[in-house]
């Protein structure tokens, strides 16, 4: 009989390293004693399954009581300096920890025939990567963060630099350099934060800041405040330090594209959460409105960058920088609407982007170019594949009933409340998304076959459905129910941010 005690005790360590321990496993076995495929692909649906565990805590219900974190792990780790092996999941992380571990094994499946050298290595390192992400959302220790955090970007550059496109070098670089050079950023903060505290601990630095605000000075908390941002801004990435990405996209393969989009960036909207609003809320309030008015230009910007994009993964990159400003508009209205919305909107832009990658990586495979003018009238030779690829569009561009919808609704309604003029800029952005992917759509799939290579594409096959399927079923269930999700972020928000309310309080239900 299984002890649930042991299980609640070991699940954030199991749930963090077993694809670490995989990808051991895979490593020092030679090559075909272990099918690398099958093999990297049952690790991490049994990582995904361990990680559904998580859904088993109090965390809706646990909204008056002194609790934050749940399945709390916390042993020391290095005496001098300070440092724990401090592990815990609340309503913001455990959806984002489950996003992740949804996502990897939809990697490995659209990767199964575009990877064809070092296959073995190039599982490893998704493995390796996902023990990464996975530990960024629940690492509690901030140096324990840290190495985490940077334990990211070796296995994302390696992914970009050996099985990415023509550019893959500069792209590869490019990445590293940009998210590493920012990080010495957010490293200062952690370091002097140690310093004036004597501990890494985050609930241990909140908690001395929220009872004795003035513990250290305006300018401090400034300057500290910007160290973090900037690491985060640069992750997300908010415009104008966006630049980076649109290059590791279109050169990254189709799995390093999927997790970027999915889980990398959302590392970046989940520290200006965790760490900004979280551990400086009065900076946050006082550098809010220039943050929001960088959120409602990338908004923008994205968008209208997208709609003349004439590489269909370009446009989709320049979307996840359009829909990232949303996120970050919603956490810095400081409503709870908007601060809800933005989790949400995370998990969103995490299941639909994620799916859009993987739709163009399905279409490169067959005709080796990601160039629009080189399609067209795709739906009669591919009409499965047309469809999925609609309702994954419909999805991004927020149509009711399916999850942008209440991401998007949510986040605006939040802005709203915050300044009216925020939400009517911010709300172009909805529009201007519907504009560039309906014509996205419409030049890709519609009108006649003009190119005789396009005649006789295959349709999508068994495996390739079996990685769209749950992505479509995501999308749905959380527009049909969003209640599920935001009851738990709703928690979580309200124990990041005490001076808001619950959305119940707020609709007056």
């Amino acid at each position: 009989m299984l002890n649930l005690g042991a299980i609640n005790a070991s699940i954030l360590t199991l749930v963090t390293f077993l694809p670490a321990i995989g990808a051991l496993v895979l490593a020092v076995f030679p090559r075909k004693v272990i099918a690398e495929r099958w093999f990297a692909l049952g690790i991490s649906l049994v990582n995904f399954i361990f990680s559904l565990h998580l859904l088993r805590s109090d965390i809706p219900t646990q909204l008056s009581t002194a609790t934050v974190f749940q399945f709390e792990i916390d042993i020391p780790w290095i005496t001098s300096p300070n440092i724990h092996y401090h592990l815990g999941v609340d309503g913001i992380s455990v959806w984002l920890v489950i996003l992740t571990t949804f996502l990897v094994p939809l990697s490995i499946l659209v990767s199964w025939h575009s990877v064809s050298h070092r296959v073995k290595e190039f599982y490893v390192l998704i493995l390796l990567l996902e023990t990464a992400m996975i530990g960024v959302f629940l690492a509690l220790d901030m140096f324990l963060f840290y190495v985490f955090w940077e334990a990211t970007l070796i296995p994302m550059a390696l992914l970009i630099g050996i099985w990415g496109h023509e550019r893959r070098i500069y792209a590869s670089v490019k990445f590293f350099l940009y998210t590493a050079i920012a990080s010495v950023f957010m490293l200062g903060a952690i370091i002097w934060l140690y310093s004036h505290f004597h501990t890494f601990d985050f609930a241990t630095i909140k908690q001395a800041l929220q009872t004795n605000p003035s513990e250290i000075s305006w300018m401090a908390s400034f300057w500290l405040f910007l160290g973090f941002f900037i690491a985060f801004a640069v992750k997300v990435p908010l415009w104008p330090l966006h630049t980076w990405l649109p290059d590791a996209h279109v050169e990254a393969p189709t799995a390093g594209s999927v997790l970027l989009a999915g889980v990398l960036l959302k590392m970046g909207t989940y520290g200006l959460l965790r760490f900004n609003v979280g551990l400086f809320p009065d900076q946050a309030r006082f550098n809010g409105p220039w943050i929001m008015t960088l959120a409602i230009v990338g908004v923008i910007y994205g968008a209208l960058v997208a709609m003349v994009q004439p590489n269909l993964k370009k446009l989709i990159a320049y979307s996840s920088v359009s829909h990232l400003g949303f996120v970050v508009l919603g956490i810095f209205s400081l409503t709870t609407f908007g601060m809800d919305g933005a989790v949400f909107q995370m998990l969103n832009h995490g299941v639909s982007t994620g799916a859009l990658f993987m739709l163009a990586g399905m279409l490169y495979e067959r005709r080796h170019t990601y160039e629009i003018k080189n399609y067209g009238g795709l739906a009669t030779p591919m009409p499965l594949y047309a469809t999925f690829f609609l309702v994954i569009t419909l999805s991004s561009i927020g149509l009711p009933l399916l999850n942008g919808f209440v991401g998007e609704f949510l986040i605006l309604a939040g802005a709203f409340q915050a300044k009216a003029l925020w939400g009517a800029l911010a709300a172009t952005g909805v529009i201007w998304s519907a504009c560039y992917m309906l014509w996205m759509y419409q030049r890709v799939f519609y009108g006649a076959v003009t190119d005789d290579h396009n005649a006789h594409l295959p349709d999508i096959d068994a495996r390739e459905r079996l990685a769209l399927w749950p992505t479509v079923i995501a999308a749905l269930i959380m527009g049909l129910a969003p209640w599920w999700w935001l009851a738990r972020i709703d928690s979580g928000v309200l124990k990041l941010l005490p001076t808001l309310k619950t959305i119940t309080q707020v609709i007056g239900r």
